[in-house]
């Protein structure tokens, strides 16, 4: 089994936390879902190089006050993933380009259980609701 290094961003906007919904799919396990966005990361990266220029790439964002939030590891049916998560911050979401992912939301942390989430983001989703104070 495919086994991918990545990285996601737990973006905070004032009080609010980006979500992406995902594109079509060849595995329609994922396809449409809600995630955290980011990506893989490449030879000789670090987590947190790789979520930088993932997040420029994908959302045409510059992100900073990087911080270690969690480590999932999660198995889905046809590949397995070592997901580093890290909160973070962008001051201008005006200019957001959405280049991979149908659309985003802002939401605050109570609302985030709503949406339809990969699997391997849950983890992520049900510490923010418990533990963090946005």
């Amino acid at each position: 089994m495919k086994h991918y290094n990545v990285s996601a961003a737990i973006i905070f906007v004032d009080n609010k936390i980006l979500c992406v919904q995902r594109g079509p799919s060849k595995y329609d396990y994922i396809s449409f879902k809600y995630e955290f966005p980011g990506g893989k990361i490449e030879e000789g990266e670090s987590p947190e190089v790789a979520l930088i220029r993932e997040i420029e790439e994908e959302l045409n964002l510059s992100i900073n006050n990087l911080s270690f939030f969690q480590t999932v590891n999660h198995s889905y049916q046809d590949f397995s993933i070592t997901m580093h998560a890290f909160t973070c911050k962008v001051k201008d979401i005006s200019i957001i380009e959405l280049r991979e992912h149908l659309e985003y939301k802002l939401l605050e942390k109570n609302d985030l259980s709503n949406l339809d989430w990969a699997a391997a983001d849950i983890p992520f989703v049900d510490k923010l609701t418990k533990e963090i104070d946005v």
